[in-house]
């Protein structure tokens, strides 16, 4: 697993430094500069665009092969390739360098549940691209460096009971604070929280009901 993530962090670092800086406006459009607008949400539809062409055109170049891209935006995992001859899944997401860890939205458990119950081998990863914004006359941004992170090594495993009911994890960045489990360790594992979500929504769905009556 260690060599697939050092393998995959090494090609996306390369579509990096193959797309640079990246213009977002000017000084006469921003006069006060990014204020709220220096969030990775803000640009990353446009990033993520960027890197997605440069493997559709590209993917050979950064030592990937059999690249294919999901066909919805409600997919688990945004593109596959084939790397040492590797089947690897991957979803890609932003993050602001040097920003505070946040607990973000990582998969929606029962899509990620029904992948690994349909083959418990499969390897997805999550690819985090820092954004650097720059306090230049071009307002650019770039992409600082790429970190990848097994999905089923995620430790704070926590399924939020709200409508979303998304897997969420503050810890899936740095891969020191990986817990390395078997893929079916962590379905285990993703079940119960699923299970306990949904627990915890009817409770509070009977609570408001009798706080009606």
């Amino acid at each position: 697993m260690e060599e697939l993530i050092i393998a995959l962090e090494n090609s996306l670092q390369k579509i990096c430094s193959k797309i640079g800086r990246i213009t977002i406006g000017n000084k006469k459009q921003f006069p006060l500069g990014w204020r709220n607008a220096a969030k990775g949400r803000t640009v990353w539809r446009i990033i993520e665009e960027i890197v997605i062409q440069n493997l559709q055109v590209s993917a050979n170049d950064f030592e990937l092969s059999n690249v294919e891209f999901a066909e919805s935006d409600m997919s688990i995992y945004d593109f596959i390739c084939t790397q040492n001859a590797n089947k690897i899944y991957v979803n890609i997401k932003s993050a602001v360098l040097g920003g505070n860890p946040n607990k973000d939205d990582i998969s929606k458990p029962q899509g990620l549940k029904t992948f690994l119950e349909e083959d418990i081998k499969r390897n997805l990863f999550i690819a985090t691209f820092f954004i650097k914004f720059n306090d230049d006359d071009e307002m650019s941004v770039e992409i600082d460096n790429v970190k990848v992170f097994p999905i089923t090594w995620i430790p704070d495993i926590y399924v939020n009971p709200s409508n979303n009911g998304n897997l969420q994890s503050a810890k899936y960045k740095d891969i020191k604070d990986a817990t390395k489990r078997t893929n079916d360790d962590f379905l285990k594992l993703l079940i119960r929280e699923i299970d306990t979500a949904e627990m915890k929504k009817q409770e509070k769905k009977i609570k408001k009901e009798q706080e009606g009556n």
